[in-house]
């Protein structure tokens, strides 16, 4: 029973509520709806969905998270961070039937929220982590571009063809030099965004709404969708979302298998990044593989419930937290007064014009974009600043998919060539500094004659077992004596395996060939339990295995004989 209450945290903390939490939180719910709804809209239209669609991957979400989630302030529902993904799979998928494009936008929530709830039960939530920040600062910035200039001519007030962020830029300024503005509609659309970037720093005022609701007005009481043309939303459908299967075709499998875990990652990577900001404001422990959980539950329930893929807030969860949000409740409430609007006043933004909603998603994708950070890295380390620029380049010229596709390609090289080839040196004793250090950076280092001391700063496994070899034997033949033993700093040696230990053996054989003893120094013991079940131990003898560095060199030093006048302290404290 235990087991599957921690399973469902908002159970856990409605049994330790606090009466006096109750007015925080319905307070904090309502402005939050006040929010949710036009962002909501504004990001199913940008997903190419009709509105209505937005607010019901609002409703849903909230309710669900809620339950399952474990941050008490977290805020779930459409992201300008996703816009991108579902566009590069559901327009081309579509065909312009927004039916379709529905179908296909809640099964790719369906998907990934069954991949986020896996990983979740399996334990993975370290694996975002495996996303360094320039890899998702690059393919951040590019899905901002990319949603950017998907907005762009409802902004302008025109449509266009092209597939890909470039073709699509190139559409546009061609439509722009035909004159094909309407300028009426730019003006909405600039005014709003204005409204929004102007205000967007302050906790007293919410830009979203106040520049929305201005928007709404002018445009109803000017009735500038019949006069001017302006496209607007129109009156939305009366009821809350229904429970419906999304059943697509044999050929749309493959691409909403991808897209729908593009979505998993890309969504979980933004919320255990928010989740563990809050958590550790709040003095609370971060939970990531239940914030997997939590995240999984809500999309797969949106996606059986008429919405699409949702993800955290940076922007809306502090809207909750100035608000008063002690708990979950605040979802709960905002959901409920969503599902109310729909209700009983579903015709209140009928009026609100599409730039307005265009100039929201445009806020939202300049909010993505990470110019500051950036600039540090490129001063502390450029070729990681350039790996952000090619995530950057992937994203904006392949397209969103195929970007994150390359992004999590070079995650998965960059992870592999820190352990291929990493950092090795050869030890020395440096005046003035206690221990044994780099003879590169202390190139006065005093070094025992027929002793080297060799320091490998990674685990040991297939991928650089042959490179280990090689710097063991380039150190030995640039040695200054005649090497009668090599001991290996292992401390930083955290695991090993098969194709190492073989290696290792083949090491033992070359030394001994040259009569030279091979040793270990500081072996962790459970690498040690590994060493000895390779038969290692046995191969090498266990005498030639020591607790630390000094202790093998004081034994060196007694067994050889060596006589060097210079050496003063044989121990290491």
């Amino acid at each position: 029973m235990k087991h599957w209450i921690s399973r469902l945290p908002g159970l856990e903390t409605l049994r330790r509520y606090e009466a006096a939490w109750l007015p925080h939180d319905i307070f904090a719910g309502i402005v939050l709806a006040t929010m949710l709804v036009p962002v909501g809209i504004a990001y199913a239209v940008a997903s190419g969905l009709p509105g209505i669609y937005g607010l019901y991957a609002t409703i849903v979400p909230l309710l669900v998270y809620a339950l399952f989630g474990p941050s008490r302030i977290l805020v779930l529902g459409p992201d300008s961070a996703l816009v991108g993904i579902m566009l590069g799979v559901v327009t081309p998928l579509a065909g312009g039937d927004p039916a379709r494009a529905a179908t296909l936008a809640g099964m790719m929530a369906i998907v990934s929220g069954i991949v986020c709830i896996l990983a979740g039960l399996s334990r993975l939530g370290f694996v975002t982590e495996l996303l360094s920040k320039p890899i998702r600062y690059g393919y951040m910035n590019g899905i901002a571009l990319t949603v950017l200039i998907s907005q762009l001519p409802t902004l302008f007030g025109f449509s266009i063809e092209g597939e890909g962020p470039l073709r699509k830029l190139w559409a546009i300024g061609g439509a722009i030099l035909e004159g094909r503005t309407n300028w009426v509609a730019l003006g909405v659309g600039l005014a709003t965004l204005a409204v929004i970037l102007l205000l967007k720093n302050s906790k007293r005022l919410p830009g979203i709404l106040i520049a929305v609701v201005g928007a709404t007005v002018v445009v109803g009481v000017l009735d500038l969708g019949a006069a001017y043309g302006l496209k607007v939303v129109g009156p939305l459908p009366q009821g809350l979302p229904a429970f419906v299967v999304p059943w697509i075709g044999y050929g749309d499998v493959v691409p909403v298998l991808i897209g729908g875990s593009a979505i998993a990652l890309v969504s979980f990577a933004d919320t255990s990044v928010l989740s563990r900001a809050y958590a550790a404001r709040l003095g609370v422990r971060a939970d990531p593989n239940q914030e997997l959980v939590g995240l999984g539950a809500a999309n797969l329930a949106t996606g059986f419930f008429q919405g699409f893929a949702i993800s955290s807030s940076s922007s809306r969860t502090p809207v909750a937290e100035a608000a008063g949000a002690r708990t979950q409740l605040t979802s709960v409430v905002g959901a409920l007064a969503i599902a109310a609007l729909l209700l009983v006043a579903p015709n209140l933004l009928r009026h609100l014009p599409s730039a307005a909603l265009a100039a929201v998603v445009i806020a939202a994708a300049i909010g993505l974009v990470e110019i500051a950070d950036l600039k540090r890295i490129y001063r502390i380390q450029r070729w990681e600043f350039w790996l952000a620029i090619v995530c950057f380049v992937g994203v904006a010229v392949l397209g969103v998919i195929p970007g994150i596709g390359l992004a999590i390609a070079i995650a998965i090289v960059e992870f592999l060539w820190d352990g291929w080839r990493p950092h090795s040196a050869v030890l020395g004793r440096a005046e003035g500094v206690k221990g044994y250090h780099d003879i590169k950076r202390y190139p006065d280092a005093r070094r025992i004659p027929g002793l080297v001391l060799f320091r490998w700063d990674a685990p040991l496994f297939f991928a650089n077992a042959e490179f280990f070899k090689e710097r063991v034997l380039d150190a030995v033949a640039t040695s200054p004596t005649q090497v009668r033993w090599l001991v290996v700093a292992a401390e930083p040696v955290t695991s090993v395996d098969v194709t190492a230990c073989d290696v290792v053996a083949e090491l033992d054989q070359a030394l001994h060939a040259q009569g030279i003893e091979l040793c270990f120094a500081e072996l962790k013991d459970p690498v040690k339990d590994k060493l000895k079940k390779f038969g290692l131990f046995a191969q090498l003898g266990e005498s030639y295995f020591f607790p630390t560095i000094g202790v093998a060199v004081s034994r060196y030093l007694a067994i050889n004989n060596v006589s060097w006048d210079d050496w003063e302290d044989r121990t290491e404290g």
